[in-house]
C-alpha cells in the first residue's frame, strides 16, 4: 500500500513540476516582451517575417497578436506590407480586442489601396456599431469612416447619424470627428452632415463639444448662424471641455463674437472717467475663458490670450501678461511661439511687457531665432527708465558671433537714440566705438546706423549749418572709407559726404566745400572700375555719380573738381549696369546750366529746360528729410509680421502660409441678442411671497428655533381630545404692514406677548408639579385613558377614515417620528 502511495506521489510531483515549468516559461516570455519595449518586432529579417501569414491564419490568439504587432512595426518603418491584406481582413472580427485594434490600424493604412477587399469587412463594422461596448462602437465607426472608398460614403453618413445619437459621449465624439472624413469623401453629403452637426451642438457632454467645434470649422465654417441658440451654453461649458477641444472651441467663439456681436467701445464723457460698453454675451465669453489662463496646456493659454487681445477692451489686456510670461519657462518650443505672440502684441501695446523686460534678456544658449526675437522685443520695450540698462545690453550683444544678432544689437542702439533724445550722445559714442572693431560686420552695421542717426538729427538743424558734432562724425567716416568693405556701408558714407559737404567758411580750401569731400571723390574715382575686390557694387557707383554732381554744384568753378566729375561721368556712361548709365546721363544733363562744359557741346542737342544753379541745388540737396522718416523701417526687421494675426502659422514662420484663415472684422451693431436665447437661460420661477415672515420660514437656518436651526412650521397648542380644530387665524395677519415703523412695532408687540405666554406656562408647570405627588394614583388612570384614546385613533385611521385638522398639522421630529398631538415646536415643553 505504501508503494502505491509513493508512486502516486511521484507522478503528481512530476506533473506539478512540468506545469510550473510551463507557467514560468509563459511568464518569462511575457516579461521579456515587456522589458524589451517591443524592440524585437522591428527586426524585419526574412526569418522573422516568413511565418506571418501562417500566424494570421492560426487559431491561437497569441500568434495572431504577434503577427499583427510585427506588421504594424513594419508599417512604422515605411515597409509595404499590403501583401498580407487578405489574411488581415479575416481577423477583423477576432475575439481579442488587442488583435482587432491592430487590424483596424492596418485597414486604415491600406484600405484605399485594396478597396475590393476592404468592402468585405464593412458588414463586420456595421455589426460592431451595435456592440454593447462603446469602445467597440467607436472603433468601428473610426475605421469605417477612414476607409477612403467613395462608394461607401452613404453608408458612412448613416453610421455617423446613428452614432451621433448614441448614449455614450465617447461614441458621439467619434461621430463628430468622422464628419470631416465623410465630407472629404463625398461633398454632396453636406446638407445631411450639417443636420447631424446641429444635433451634436445640442450635446450636453463636454467630452464631445471640442470635437464638434473641430468638425464645424472643417465642414461649414461660415454657418455661424447655427450657433445662435448654443452660444451661451458653449461659453459656460468651455471650462469642462478637454484641452485641445478648448483650443478649437475658443477659435470658433472668437469668429462668432467678431461676426455676430457688437464691437466693445470705451468713451471718455468726463475728464478722468472712462465709460465702457461691452455686450453681455461678450462679457460671458471673456469671464468663461479667463480661468483657462491657469491651464497646463500652452496651446490653451495662448488661445485665451488671443481671445482677450482681439475681443476685450485695452483695459483688460493686462490679464494676458503673466500667463504668457509663465509659458516662457515651460519649454523651448513653447518659448519660441510665445515670443512671436509677444512680439506681435508689442507693436501696438509695448507698455504691457515693458516692466518685465528682464525676462527677455538674451541667453548664450538661445537659438538664433529666439535671439533675434528677444533683441527686437528689447528695442520695443525701451523707456526713459530702462534705456541705460538696455544700452549696455546692446553694446554687449555686438560681440556675438552671429552676424544677425550683431546687426540687431546695433539697430537697437540707434533705436534708443531716436526714442530717447537724452541718450543721443551716448549712442553716438557707442556706434563710433563700433567702427574701430576689427570685424567687418560690426563696422558696416555701425556705419549704416550712424547714417540713419545723422540724417535724423539733421532735420532739426538751422540754416546756419549742421552741428559740429555731427560733421565730426561724418569726417571720421570719410577718412575711414578705404577700411570699410561692406558695400552698403560704403554707399552710406559717400551719401553722407555729398549731403553735408557744404562749407560757407571763407578759409575753405575748395570754395563752398568741406576739405575732406574732394578727397573722397578722388578715392572713389580712382577705384571706380576696381570690382575685383568686391568693394564697388551698384549702390556705391550710384552714390559716386551723385557725389560728383553735388560737389560741382557747391563749387562749379574749381577745375580739379570739374575734371574728376567728367572722369566719373565718363565711367558711368559706359558701365555695364543700365541704372548707373541712366543716373550718369541724367545728372550730366542736369548740370548743363551750372557747368556748360560738362554736358553736350551743341545747344541743339540739349533738350528740355536748363536749370539754374540754385534750382539744381534744390533738386540735389533738398527734400531728403523724407528718407529719415523711412529710416525707422529697418529698426524692426519683423515689421512684416504685423500683418499676421495671433494664432496663425505665418506669425511664427514670418512668411505667408497658404489657406490661412483671416480674422473677421467687427460688426458695429451685431445681430439681435434674442437669437441667442435658449430655454436654459430662463430663470426658475421664485415661490410666491405672502409676507415678510414667509422668507424666514422657508429658508434653512432662519426658522423660529434661531440661526443655524431648521425651519419648522408654527403649531398652536390645543387641548387633547377637545375636537376643536386649529383656527385659521391663529397666526397673526401681517398684510397690514405698510412701512418699517409698523413692522417693527408689531414685532415688539409679538415679543412682549411671547414673553408673557412663557411666564404663564412656567407658572402652570410649577403648579402641575405640586399636584403630581397628590394625584399619583389618578395619573395611572389618566395614562391608561390616553392610551385607549390613542388606540382608538389608530383603529379609525386603519379603517380609512379621514384625519382631523389636528392630525393633518402633525410634524416630524429630527428622527422622522410623529410628534404627539398637543406638543409645541415653539418652545421645548416637557410633559410627564
Amino acid at each position: 500500500m505504501s508503494g502505491i502511495n509513493f508512486n502516486s506521489w511521484t507522478e503528481n510531483a512530476t506533473r506539478l513540476g512540468m506545469r510550473i515549468q510551463e507557467t514560468l516559461a509563459e511568464r518569462t516570455k511575457d516579461f521579456s516582451s515587456l522589458t524589451s519595449s517591443g524592440a524585437g518586432y522591428y527586426d524585419t529579417g526574412e526569418e522573422k517575417t516568413k511565418n506571418i501569414k501562417a500566424q494570421l491564419d492560426s487559431g491561437n490568439e497569441r500568434e495572431k497578436l504577434e503577427a499583427m504587432k510585427r506588421l504594424v512595426a513594419m508599417i512604422s518603418k515605411g515597409r509595404n506590407v499590403s501583401e498580407y491584406f487578405a489574411q488581415v481582413v479575416k481577423n477583423v472580427a477576432a475575439p481579442s480586442l488587442e488583435v482587432r485594434k491592430l487590424v483596424y490600424i492596418y485597414l486604415l493604412r491600406y484600405a484605399e489601396a485594396e478597396p475590393d477587399l476592404a468592402l468585405l469587412s464593412i458588414n463586420t463594422f456595421q455589426r460592431d456599431l451595435a456592440d454593447s461596448s462603446p469602445l467597440i462602437r467607436a472603433m468601428a465607426l473610426r475605421v469605417l469612416s477612414g476607409i477612403r472608398v467613395p462608394t461607401i460614403a452613404s453608408l458612412v453618413m448613416l453610421a455617423i447619424k446613428k452614432c451621433a445619437a448614441d448614449t455614450s459621449p465617447y461614441v458621439r465624439k467619434t461621430a463628430a470627428l468622422s464628419i470631416p472624413k465623410c465630407y472629404s469623401l463625398d461633398e454632396s453629403q453636406l446638407p445631411s452632415l450639417i443636420e447631424i452637426l446641429s444635433t451634436l451642438l445640442r450635446d450636453r457632454s463636454p467630452l464631445s463639444i471640442g470635437s464638434v467645434a473641430t468638425a464645424f470649422e472643417t465642414v461649414c465654417p461660415t454657418r455661424l448662424d447655427l450657433l445662435h441658440a448654443h452660444y451661451r451654453r458653449l461659453c459656460r461649458v468651455i471650462v469642462d471641455v478637454d484641452e485641445w477641444g478648448q483650443v478649437n472651441l475658443l477659435e470658433l467663439l472668437i469668429r462668432y463674437a467678431r461676426t455676430m456681436l457688437p464691437r466693445p467701445t470705451a468713451s471718455h464723457d468726463n475728464p478722468g472717467e472712462e465709460k465702457e460698453e461691452v455686450d453681455p454675451d461678450l462679457e460671458l465669453l471673456l469671464a468663461s475663458a479667463e480661468p483657462l489662463f491657469q491651464s497646463r496646456n500652452p496651446a490653451v493659454v495662448v488661445s485665451v490670450a488671443r481671445v482677450f487681445y482681439y475681443l476685450a477692451l485695452p483695459s483688460q489686456h493686462h490679464k494676458l501678461v503673466h500667463p504668457l510670461l509663465r509659458l516662457l519657462a515651460m519649454s523651448l518650443e513653447a518659448e519660441r511661439v510665445v515670443l512671436a505672440y509677444i512680439l506681435s502684441i508689442s507693436h501696438t501695446a509695448s507698455h504691457l511687457f515693458a516692466p518685465h523686460y528682464t525676462r527677455f534678456i538674451v541667453r548664450s544658449d538661445d537659438s538664433t531665432q529666439v535671439k533675434g526675437i528677444k533683441t527686437r522685443l528689447l528695442r520695443n520695450f525701451v523707456t526713459v527708465d530702462n534705456f541705460q540698462a538696455l544700452l549696455r545690453e546692446f553694446i554687449d550683444y555686438t560681440d556675438d558671433v552671429d552676424e544677425t544678432q550683431v546687426a540687431g544689437a546695433i539697430q537697437g542702439i540707434g533705436h534708443i537714440a531716436r526714442t530717447i533724445p537724452e541718450s543721443t550722445a551716448q549712442c553716438l559714442n557707442a556706434l563710433m566705438a563700433c567702427i574701430k572693431s576689427p570685424h567687418d560686420c560690426v563696422v558696416s552695421n555701425a556705419v549704416v546706423e550712424l547714417k540713419s542717426l545723422v540724417q535724423t538729427q539733421m532735420q532739426g538743424a538751422t540754416h546756419a549749418g549742421p552741428s559740429s558734432t555731427l560733421l565730426t562724425i561724418v569726417e571720421r567716416l570719410a577718412y575711414r572709407i578705404d577700411e570699410i568693405r561692406h558695400a552698403q556701408a560704403r554707399a552710406c558714407i559717400v551719401w553722407l559726404v555729398g549731403q553735408y559737404a557744404a562749407d560757407d567758411s571763407p578759409n575753405a580750401v575748395v570754395e563752398g566745400v568741406v576739405p575732406w569731400a574732394p578727397d573722397v571723390l578722388r578715392k572713389i574715382a580712382k577705384s571706380f572700375r576696381d570690382e575685383a575686390r568686391g568693394k564697388f557694387t551698384v549702390p556705391v557707383k550710384l552714390q559716386s555719380v551723385t557725389l560728383a554732381a553735388k560737389l560741382l554744384v557747391l563749387s562749379p568753378a574749381h577745375g580739379t573738381l570739374i575734371q574728376l566729375a567728367k572722369y566719373v561721368f565718363a565711367l558711368a556712361r559706359y558701365d555695364r549696369n543700365y541704372d548707373v548709365r541712366d543716373r550718369g546721363r541724367m545728372l550730366q544733363q542736369l548740370l548743363v546750366g551750372v557747368v556748360p562744359s560738362i554736358g553736350a557741346t551743341d545747344a541743339r542737342d540739349v533738350g528740355g529746360v536748363v536749370l539754374r544753379r540754385a534750382q539744381v541745388r534744390v533738386v540735389l540737396f533738398e527734400g531728403k528729410e523724407i528718407a529719415a522718416a523711412a529710416a525707422t523701417a529697418h529698426d524692426d526687421a519683423a515689421t512684416t509680421r504685423r500683418g499676421y494675426h495671433l494664432g496663425t502659422l505665418g506669425l511664427v514662420l514670418g512668411r505667408d502660409v497658404p489657406q490661412a484663415r483671416l480674422l473677421p472684422d467687427w460688426l458695429e451693431h451685431g445681430v439681435e441678442s434674442s437669437l441667442r436665447y435658449s430655454p436654459d437661460d430662463a430663470p426658475s420661477a421664485p415661490a410666491a411671497v405672502t409676507a415678510i415672515g414667509h422668507v424666514a420660514a422657508s429658508r434653512p437656518g432662519l426658522g423660529v428655533v434661531g440661526t443655524g436651526g431648521h425651519s419648522t412650521p408654527i403649531v398652536v397648542l390645543t387641548p387633547a381630545g377637545s375636537g376643536v380644530p386649529s383656527p385659521a387665524g391663529s397666526v397673526p395677519n401681517k398684510d397690514g404692514w405698510t412701512n418699517l415703523d409698523k413692522f417693527y412695532a408689531s414685532e415688539s408687540e409679538e415679543e412682549e406677548e411671547s414673553e408673557e405666554e412663557e411666564e404663564e406656562e412656567e407658572s402652570e408647570e410649577g403648579e402641575e408639579g405640586e399636584e403630581e405627588d397628590e394625584e399619583d394614583g389618578d395619573g395611572d388612570g389618566e395614562r391608561s385613558g390616553e392610551e385607549s384614546e390613542r388606540h382608538s385613533d389608530e383603529e379609525v385611521r386603519g379603517a380609512g377614515l379621514p384625519r382631523t385638522s389636528e392630525e393633518e398639522d402633525g410634524v416630524k421630529d429630527g428622527d422622522g417620528s410623529d410628534v404627539e398631538e398637543g406638543s409645541s415646536m415653539i418652545a421645548p415643553l416637557s410633559f410627564r
